[in-house]
């Protein structure tokens, strides 16, 4: 909070030159700046580092948390019954083998309404649900198929281009396993193989958990009360080995290290009061804020995230709000790339 009443979303503006949204990655994954902050630290503690520095900021013993998701060819582009372009954004499969999904424009997902990809293949909404998502099925191609022949790899809505076939590699993680996000954990595009097997060579631990990056993760807040933003649901599983390692670490007084807000969203929804975290599936909505107690993580690699975001407001939360806000500041002077395929900042 600010010291004379609660912080508000529209504490979460700041001024961002566009020509600083990243629109490409950079020459060589893993050779972006990092922006180092202490967390409530003073603004002359930050530091401008690369990210080829990161290995030597994490003391042996300490857990390196990645969230492994793949991103999924989740875009569809097709026509309706006129002829008229429309698009489907495809969230994650159901068990009955529909898809929850959203689009547009919302008129060409009415229900009984279909769009085509090409020829024999179809999508046609079943329902529209409460929150404007709809369930929207296969017709003719399978769900499988239609991706392979149909789908596109996601951009966010800030990069104003088609995707490349560079994006079809640098816009996933060197350690992307399960398939199931529309958006790339970001923080986790700048790691190299090299740079992962230097830290297991200064003993640090390194496991990964899986969270589906949702399409919420672009959404701004339109209330200015926090708390009345309604998050959207986002699945993710913690395997018992995770789960594991963080119970060892917490015994011998090591660190847990978030690599994104991902990771610090599925690790604090599974989180126990004595910081340790349950195994297993599960969906969260948890929507995490200045005020907001951490219990399990301690330090957190991230990216640069948009105004008016809860990522925004769920790094205020870590580093505290005047520091985060002046890091921002001083990495927009700095001319430090923003977004998606920007660079990193370290809150230690």
């Amino acid at each position: 909070m600010t010291a004379d009443r609660p912080l508000r979303t529209s504490d979460f503006e700041y001024p961002l030159p566009p020509e600083l949204i990243a629109q490409t990655p950079g020459p060589e994954r893993g050779d972006s700046r990092l922006l180092v902050v202490p967390r409530g630290g003073p603004p002359e503690a930050l530091e401008d580092r690369r990210f080829a520095d990161l290995p030597g900021l994490i003391p042996a013993g300490d857990l390196v948390v990645l969230n492994s998701t793949r991103v999924r060819h989740a875009r569809l582009l097709g026509s309706r019954p006129s002829g008229a372009p429309a698009e489907v954004l495809l969230i994650h499969p159901s068990t009955d083998g529909s898809w929850i999904a959203i689009g547009k424009p919302g008129s060409a997902l009415r229900a009984g309404k279909r769009i085509t990809l090409g020829p024999g293949s179809e999508i046609e909404t079943i329902e529209v649900l409460p929150d404007g998502e709809r369930r929207v099925v296969f017709v003719g191609l399978p769900a499988a198929d239609a991706i392979a022949q149909h789908g596109r790899l996601p951009l966010p809505p800030y990069i104003e281009r088609a995707p490349t076939r560079e994006d079809e590699e640098r816009y996933q993680t060197v350690y992307a396993d399960r398939e199931g996000s529309v958006a790339a954990p970001t923080a986790g595009l700048h790691f190299t193989d090299a740079i992962l097997e230097q830290l297991r060579g200064r003993g640090v631990r390194v496991a990964s958990l899986d969270l589906e990056v949702g399409p919420g993760t672009f959404k701004p807040v339109e209330e200015d009360d926090i708390a009345a933003h309604p998050m959207h649901p986002e699945r993710y599983e913690i395997p018992a080995e995770v789960a594991s390692e963080v119970r060892e670490a917490r015994a011998r007084g090591a660190a847990v290290w978030a690599i994104g807000t991902t990771v610090v969203r599925a690790l604090e929804s599974a989180a126990r009061p004595d910081g340790t975290v349950a195994a297993g599936a599960a969906e969260t909505r948890l929507l995490i804020a200045p005020g907001y107690q951490y219990r399990v993580v301690d330090h957190l690699v991230t990216n640069f995230h948009l105004p008016r975001s809860t990522l925004l407001m769920l790094v205020a939360a870590f580093a505290g709000y005047e520091t985060m806000m002046t890091a921002y500041r001083h990495a927009v002077r700095a001319r430090y790339r923003f977004y998606s395929y920007g660079d990193a900042m370290c809150i230690l």
